[in-house]
């Protein structure tokens, strides 16, 4: 049965859907960012963390919020909010996002980088719309394949920053803050009128 799904077509799709959703590129910023303020980030945490997010989204997404009575729009606006704090501070330079002295660089690869830079209400939300065009196992083989790509970038950041210097980061930084800012209103007026 599950060979009859599987579909290298479906399984192309999911994985661009789902790359230009999670934009791991576009978020190097905010995780340098967080990385010089708690030291470290735990990449394989990190990526695995986002990874069950969103398998159990995949398998349980509507009925895990169904069960708290929560619809799949209050969701994403939830998600806007936090997203548009990200990019406010990118842009700002203010620090919302304080971190806690007694946090562990578990807990920072966590909240915010698994959930919501990577796992967030976007992403969620995008594999809650694909299950209904495509089938589950190519979602499944889709959603590795970006997590492949996640644990890659999440591991080369030290790499990236020393490539692009501090200009080049706080240049960054502000471009994709606005873009931050510009995707958290976008799925905010989306679902904002649909509750």
């Amino acid at each position: 049965m599950v060979l009859e799904t599987f579909d290298f077509r479906e399984i192309l799709s999911v994985t661009l859907i789902l790359f230009s959703v999670i934009d791991i590129l576009g978020s190097i910023p905010i995780i340098i960012n967080l990385r010089k303020k708690v030291g470290h980030i735990q990449s394989e945490k990190a990526t695995i963390a986002a990874g069950v997010l969103m398998v159990l989204f995949l398998l349980l997404g509507k009925s895990i919020l169904n069960l708290f009575g929560i619809g799949v729009e209050d969701f994403a606006i939830a998600g806007a909010l936090i997203i548009f704090a990200l990019g406010a501070e990118m842009i700002l330079g203010i620090e919302i996002f304080k971190p806690d002295p007694d946090a562990s660089s578990t807990s920072t690869s966590i909240v915010p980088i698994a959930f919501p830079l990577i796992a967030g209400a976007g992403t969620l939300t995008t594999i809650l719309t694909l299950k209904s065009e495509y089938a589950q196992v190519n979602i499944g083989v889709g959603i590795v394949l970006n997590l492949v790509v996640i644990y890659i970038v999440l591991k080369s950041t030290n790499w990236l920053e020393r490539k692009l210097g501090q200009t080049g980061l706080d240049v960054l930084r502000r471009i994709f803050g606005i873009i931050l800012l510009s995707i958290a209103i976008k799925i905010f007026k989306s679902n904002v009128f649909s509750v």
